[in-house]
């Protein structure tokens, strides 16, 4: 009669009562090598405990750029949605007259500068009259003013942006007359963004006492940037009864823009639970559960309740207790506890 144990992953060669026997106690292992059954424990861990709410985009800062000389607008590169880069010209004025009054300042400005270098040669010999130095220098600062004066102006006739953001208002067209002071375009800032949210009064307190939050980017990847600082509203709002809440986020590029949608985590305390790496979990129509492998090396199918999601883990309300180990890979898992069933079945069939 064969034995059970010809079958390959099996070592014991027992008659086929005492075959099943064992393997109902659990005292052979099943024929996938343990090597490929990795698994973890169910520890239990720190978390902080947090409120996540709805929050909406909002840009920091919202500047109008306004003319700085009269002229003529002769070219207009970007328009009203576009993103435009720090420092990026946005219009251009014509330049011919300030350009002109530029290089008769800078030749005003070289012909002091020689007058001042010789007239300081002289007085260095003393064949010249300390007043007269002093008016050569005096002609000199007065031409170095009308220079910067001048270049200031020449550079004026380029807007650039402030910084980087989008234009959301354009209040001028090509050929326009532009005064000093006019408002050419308004943009908002990308660089400094914030979410506001509505804290409800029953946290509020403990929300201004932590003073911690973090906005989520993507919650599939659980994704997010930890709040800068937090701005709250010292009062409530009458109709709602909650607390407009600003989170202020660092400096830098999230790909989230003005007017979106967020979620913001407010952390509210700490808290134990029970976790297992969130890989090892397994979905079944409706059901949830995972593979355990207990001390003995059998695999069991085990439903399980599960709770929030913290990085690459996941909080197990139910259907496991702290240290039973979970099959990482449920592939393999599921493989192994059908074929532990198999044998089992094909052992009772031998009876």
């Amino acid at each position: 009669m064969n034995s059970l144990s010809e079958r390959p992953g099996l070592s014991l060669r027992l008659p086929r009562p005492a075959a099943l026997l064992c393997l109902l106690l659990g005292l052979l292992p099943v024929s996938l090598p343990a090597a490929e059954l990795e698994t973890a424990p169910a520890v239990m861990r720190e978390l902080p405990r947090e409120r996540v709410l709805d929050a909406l985009v909002e840009a920091v800062r919202e500047a109008t750029v306004s003319a700085q000389i009269n002229g003529r607008i002769v070219k207009i590169y970007y328009d009203v949605d576009d993103y435009v880069e720090k420092g990026a010209v946005l219009l251009k004025f014509r330049d011919t007259e300030v350009r002109a009054r530029f290089e008769a300042a800078k030749a005003n400005y070289d012909e002091a500068r020689t007058a001042w270098k010789r007239v300081r040669e002289l007085f260095a010999k003393k064949l010249v009259s300390s007043s007269q130095m002093d008016k050569a220098e005096a002609r000199l600062k007065a031409a170095k003013a009308r220079l910067d004066e001048a270049r200031e102006n020449l550079a004026n006739t380029q807007v650039r942006a402030p910084y980087s953001g989008i234009v959301v208002k354009r209040h001028v067209e090509v050929g326009e007359l532009a005064r000093v002071g006019q408002p050419l375009f308004t943009g908002i800032s990308l660089e400094e963004l914030r979410a506001t949210a509505s804290v409800p009064e029953d946290i509020i307190n403990v929300v201004r006492k932590n003073e911690q939050a973090r906005v989520i980017l993507d919650r599939g990847n659980e994704q997010s940037v930890a709040a800068e600082s937090l701005t709250i509203s010292p009062y409530a709002d009458p109709a709602t009864h909650t607390f407009n809440v600003r989170v202020n986020l660092p400096r830098g590029e999230y790909h989230i823009y003005p007017g979106m949608f967020a979620k913001v985590a407010f952390l509210l305390g700490k808290s134990r639970e029970l976790v297992i790496p969130r890989r090892a979990v397994a979905h079944r129509s409706e059901v949830t559960a995972v593979y355990v492998r207990d001390e003995q090396g059998r695999v069991g199918f085990r439903q399980i309740r599960v709770g929030r999601h913290a990085k690459d883990l996941v909080v197990v309300l139910a259907g496991l207790n702290e240290g039973e180990n979970v099959v990482l890979d449920p592939v393999k898992g599921a493989a192994a506890y059908k074929e532990q069933h198999a044998a089992l079945a094909e052992a009772k069939g031998h009876e």
